[in-house]
């Protein structure tokens, strides 16, 4: 039973390395758990798609968000903002990439779009990625770096929603820890994605790389003509409304129908165009949203299968005290497992259900504990074919067919975020 994960992720994981649909790819991992844990195809079928309504609200946060970030881009500010980095950055690689990290960290907290903002604001820059020779696999990681690190570390947007699940998660299972003690459980493995990023832009991709010419490229135009004016000043208003409301609420739904609406209330957007600014937002996101329902079937296959409840009590038993070795084999179990569902914020639940047991029966602190927790969600969030942080950059490098979304986008924000946030996550489980 313990092997159902390992061996369900596995599939999953060499099917999208083959370029196969990770839809496709995410449904056969389902039904090979279901399977190898003696149910029919039917039972396991039936199963997936009962579970598939456990990241609903996600996916429709998601197509409310592609809603807001259309109407937002229909003012033309996202191309003032495009224009000025272009005027102000052609040249300077690391520079540009260093400003694309960090805008992409907005989102995470000051501009609540999530990844939404991407295939508007990236495909412009497609050609100027070109002419400065640029590897895409540095944008790419860039922009993993921001839709992850900021809810790693930062209590605030999705930061918060991330940070107060940990705290639930350990309360409920009998650990007392404050959001406060969280925030600072978080910060070493949070440093560990920093130095994984500065190692993608500085040494990894840091020389010249050409991309062969596609035909018909669809890359959105940009727009010189357009200031800044009156409209632009209401759609900040819109946006820090919906910013507002997403933190006092801690609903990203309603923060995004807030938004939404006061673009529309304000005539940013006319009423006429509602219609077209949903499709627009269904197009953009509606992809990446059903790859997260389709993640939350296979997350409920594992669960009913007990598959691993049955992996983490087996290594607890062989592991007795150690506990350097005991967080090593957590983290590990927390990457195969994220890996499979694609979303850190629904595995921490998972995660906290079965951690905190195991780590107060071991002696760990509730700060090592939180880690743990912490990093064992965010692992495999990069890299994994599912999650939101490697579909958001990949819609938006390859809007002209030149990026490729599991050796472009998983691989690289793997290597360089994975890697390091495990061997912080564990230092962090053991200093703490």
């Amino acid at each position: 039973m313990e092997w159902v994960v390992i061996v369900s992720v596995l599939i999953m994981t060499v099917l999208s390395l083959l370029k196969v649909n990770v839809i496709i790819a995410i449904i056969a991992a389902g039904l090979t758990a279901g399977m190898m844990s003696e149910m029919s195809v039917v039972e396991s079928i039936e199963l997936f798609v009962s579970g598939m309504g456990g990241q609903s609200s996600t996916a429709l946060s998601y197509i409310l968000l592609g809603a807001f970030a259309v109407a937002i881009s229909y003012t033309g500010i996202t191309s003032i903002l495009v224009n000025y980095l272009i005027r102000v950055l052609t040249g300077k690689k690391t520079m540009l990439l260093l400003v694309i990290a960090g805008v992409a960290s907005l989102s995470q907290n000051v501009v609540p779009v999530h990844i939404a903002f991407i295939p508007i604001l990236i495909p412009p820059l497609l050609r100027l990625f070109d002419k400065m020779r640029m590897d895409r696999r540095a944008v790419a990681v860039s922009l993993t770096f921001g839709l992850k690190t900021p809810y790693v570390m930062i209590p605030a947007g999705y930061g918060l929603i991330f940070h107060e699940a940990i705290q639930k998660g350990m309360v409920q299972n009998g650990a007392d820890i404050s959001m406060e003690d969280v925030a600072l459980s978080m910060v070493i493995p949070g440093l560990g994605m920093i130095v994984g990023l500065f190692i993608a832009i500085f040494i990894t991709y840091r020389k010249d790389k050409d991309y062969v010419s596609v035909e018909a490229p669809i890359v959105m135009e940009e727009k010189p003509s357009i200031t800044f004016n009156k409209k632009h000043v209401l759609t900040l208003v819109a946006i820090a409304a919906a910013f507002i409301v997403q933190i006092i609420t801690g609903n990203l739904i309603i923060g995004a129908l807030t938004g939404l609406v006061m673009m529309f209330v304000l005539l940013v957007v006319p009423f006429s165009k509602g219609d077209t600014i949903m499709t627009d937002g269904i197009k953009m996101m509606g992809t990446i949203a059903f790859v997260m329902l389709s993640a939350s079937g296979f997350a409920t296959v594992l669960e009913e299968t007990g598959s691993v409840i049955a992996l983490v009590e087996l290594s607890s038993g062989i592991l007795g005290d150690n506990k350097a070795l005991i967080a090593f084999i957590l983290l590990i179990i927390g990457l195969v497992v994220t890996m499979g569902i694609g979303s850190s914020f629904g595995t921490v639940p998972i995660l906290a259900a079965l951690y905190v047991p195991i780590c107060m029966a071991a002696g760990f602190s509730p700060l090592s504990t939180a880690a743990l927790i912490g990093t064992a969600g965010a692992l495999g969030d990069a890299g994994s074919p599912a999650s939101d942080s490697t579909l958001g950059p990949t819609s938006g490098l390859n809007a002209d067919g030149k990026h490729n979304h599991i050796w472009d986008t998983c691989v690289p924000t793997f290597i360089h975020f994975n890697i390091p946030l495990f061997i912080f996550g564990w230092i962090a489980a053991i200093i703490l």
